[in-house]
Order: C-alpha cells, then sequence, then structure tokens
C-alpha cells in the first residue's frame, strides 16, 4: 500500500477552515515536489479538519529542508503536523509472551517487505520464543515479570527503547498489563490486539467461554495503548463467522487467525502514516 515513488508523508490536522488544501499544494509544487496521493477528512462534531499527503521530491531534499520552507503556511493555518521520511524504515520492537501466531506473522511479512520495518529485538516474560529469535538473527530480552520487580523491569524496557531507538512497540498477545506511567511515557508508539469479545469474557480461556455462550463470530481488535486498559483508540478490526459444528479448537484457531491478520493490518497502517488520532477515535486513510 505504500504509494509508489512517494518519498516523504505530510500528515496534517487543524482547526477547518477554507483555503488550507489550496496553500498546502502551492507550498509543496513551490519545492518542486508531486503529490503522489492525498486524503483529507473534515470532522463536523469537533471542527477538525485531517489531512495525509504522499509526496515526491527531489533526490536532495531533507525532513529539515521541507519544513523550513513548509513554516509560514504552518504558521498561518496554525496547523498541527509532520514529515515523515518514507526512505527510513521505522524501528519496530515485538514484545510477546507464549503464543506465537501474531509473532510469526510479523516476522513472516518482515522478511517478505510487505512490512516496512526494521526489528530491532523482541521482548518476552517467558524464554518460549528466544530459539525463534536466534533463528531470525533478532536480539531476545527476557524480562519475567512478578508483581514485586514490575516497575524494575519496565524501566529497563524503556532504556532498552531509548538506546535501540525504537519508534514503535508491538504487543504480539504481550499478556502483562503496562503501567499507567509506561503507557503515558509511550503514548501513541504501543499498538496492542486482542479478540473482540471484551468487554464480555474477560480474563483466561475466552474462547472456551464464548464456545459455552453460543458466539456466533469471533473478531479481533488492534488499538493503540492508554492506561485505561484495551480501551485506546482502535485502529483496525475484523471477525469471522463461527459455524453451530465449530470447536472450541477451531473458534481458537480462527481467532489466532484473525488477530495475525488484523494487528498486520494495523502495523502497516502505522507504518505508512496512516493513522491520525482524533480524540479518543482514529482517523484511518487507507
Amino acid at each position: 500500500m505504500v504509494q509508489t515513488g512517494a518519498d516523504f508523508v505530510l500528515l496534517i490536522a487543524c482547526e477547518d477552515r477554507k483555503g488550507i488544501v489550496a496553500a498546502v499544494a502551492n507550498s509543496i509544487a513551490s519545492q518542486d515536489c508531486n503529490i503522489i496521493e492525498s486524503s483529507q477528512y473534515g470532522d463536523a462534531s469537533t471542527g477538525r479538519f485531517f489531512m495525509r499527503v504522499a509526496i515526491s521530491c527531489p533526490e536532495d531534499m531533507t525532513s529539515e529542508r521541507f519544513t523550513s520552507a513548509f513554516l509560514p503556511v504552518a504558521t498561518a493555518f496554525r496547523l498541527d503536523w509532520r514529515i515523515y521520511d518514507l526512505r527510513k524504515k521505522l524501528r519496530a520492537m515485538i514484545m510477546v509472551s507464549q503464543g506465537g501466531h501474531c509473532l510469526n506473522d510479523l516476522l513472516y511479512r518482515t522478511s517478505t517487505k510487505r512490512l516496512p520495518m526494521e526489528v530491532t529485538s523482541i521482548v518476552s516474560n517467558h524464554m518460549t520464543w528466544k530459539r525463534r529469535a536466534d533463528h531470525e538473527g533478532i536480539n531476545f530480552h527476557h524480562l519475567p515479570i512478578t508483581p514485586e520487580n514490575k516497575l524494575e523491569q519496565e524501566a529497563k524496557l524503556l532504556a532498552m527503547v531509548e538506546e535501540q531507538q525504537v519508534d514503535l512497540i508491538i504487543l504480539a498477545r504481550y499478556m502483562q498489563v503496562l503501567s499507567d506511567q509506561l503507557c503515558r511515557k509511550l503514548d501513541g508508539r504501543v499498538i496492542n490486539i486482542h479478540h473482540s469479545f471484551l468487554p464480555g469474557f474477560k480474563g483466561a480461556k475466552p474462547y472456551h467461554r464464548a464456545y459455552e455462550r453460543g458466539v456466533k463470530m469471533v473478531g479481533a481488535t488492534a488499538h493503540y495503548v492508554t492506561p485505561d486498559l484495551d480501551e485506546g483508540p482502535i485502529i483496525t478490526q475484523d471477525v469471522s463467522v463461527v459455524d453451530h459444528a465449530d470447536t472450541v479448537e477451531d473458534l481458537i484457531a480462527q481467532g489466532q487467525d484473525t488477530e495475525s491478520r488484523v494487528l498486520a493490518r494495523a502495523v502497516k497502517l502505522h507504518l505508512e502514516h496512516r493513522v491520525m488520532l482524533n480524540g479518543n477515535r482514529t482517523i484511518v486513510f487507507k
């Protein structure tokens, strides 16, 4: 879904008013850049305007040079904005517990270049996936969590994030709850995946209880992590239909497939800078 020929992505949010699109386009053209793709959305309920522009630029264009030339427009329209260089892959840390379906899917999609990211490390509270990390040549960090050492281990995690210059943390079925303090420090940089039964069937063995209840769909939700457990801004969701003849094992298999697919989709949208926060909701430019 990355645009062929695009070098940068410009994201803009501001109070909606006339002339924004024209001013942005004129500024881009004045820098000898070309618009490859442009999407915009005006939220009538909040009066906010959102815009994503993918652009191709001269070879010597840099983020700093574009920023300097774009500042007059940004100032005039009071834009909240950021320019992203698509030529630089985002650096991602993957965190996992014992279920490896999402981890394996992410590693495969990364190796086949379907996810434009560099995996800096795999972090887990178990040793289950160390051999897989070693096979991929990715650093593995074991951080077992107990109530007594949780804050100490989170401090180590933050140090690793800084040391590895991590842009994105992916919770690929990481079954530990991050502290409120850690969530705030990493705001907008952590994506989680969970089954879509919530707020029903919380806790252990959700698929077993869903089977006993006779649910007709299983699904998954990918969202940004906030201090409100599993209630951060939703990036994407999906479901699969359950048949009366499906067993518990069938539900689990369907659920894991859906979780893997939804998490990968959310990560790709984030990597391509297609997601913008709008309060507790998201604007997703596909």
